[in-house]
């Protein structure tokens, strides 16, 4: 007969290989994306992981109804504090300190957006566009800012991989007009 203490022993072993599996899956998913930034990225993917542990609640974890449950949410996270990011450099960006730089004739091509900026524009339009249509909005977090395929926001949602492939068209059309509109 199984005492209490061997279970609570086994639930702890088992918890903590499905942490470590977690975790390499979403340290996975944060140096995609942070791969896929400009460089001169200040945030790393350790970082980046760890900050949105925590924003999840760090130790004292709700009860995730599945791992995917877990991963939308920690995608969630790590999309809001890339633009947090973003939001925080350019504010400071702003600021002042002057420094002298070179005169181009490409200065006078018009203002240049910066990766940043662009980061936060597609997550004003993202958020307009998730209150038309949640689901194809999860798709684009999960493509744009997550770094997921097809197939792993497929399973991730459980759907049809050609359902995703359909909701990302429809959502790169309608987050392109809402850019559009608003610059």
């Amino acid at each position: 007969m199984t005492g209490v203490s061997e279970i609570r022993a086994k639930d702890a072993a088992s918890d903590s290989e499905l942490l470590q599996g977690v975790y390499a899956e979403l340290r996975r998913i944060a140096a995609a994306k942070l791969a896929r930034e400009m460089p001169g990225q200040t945030l790393q993917a350790t970082a980046l992981v760890h900050e949105a542990w925590l924003r999840l609640g760090g130790e004292q974890q709700p009860a995730w109804d599945s791992q995917s449950h877990f991963i939308a949410a920690a995608a969630e996270a790590m999309r809001r504090i890339l633009v947090e990011n973003a939001r925080k450099k350019l504010s400071q960006k702003r600021r002042g300190e002057f420094e002298r730089v070179e005169l181009h004739e490409s200065a006078f091509a018009g203002p240049s957006t910066t990766e940043d900026e662009k980061l936060i524009q597609v997550n004003e339009a993202l958020e307009a566009f998730a209150a038309e249509d949640p689901e194809k909005a999860e798709v684009v977090k999960l493509r744009f800012f997550v770094g997921l395929t097809h197939e792993e926001i497929a399973a991730l949602l459980e759907v049809n991989e050609k359902t995703v492939r359909r909701h990302w068209e429809v959502a790169k059309v309608r987050l392109f007009e809402k850019l559009s509109a608003s610059e």
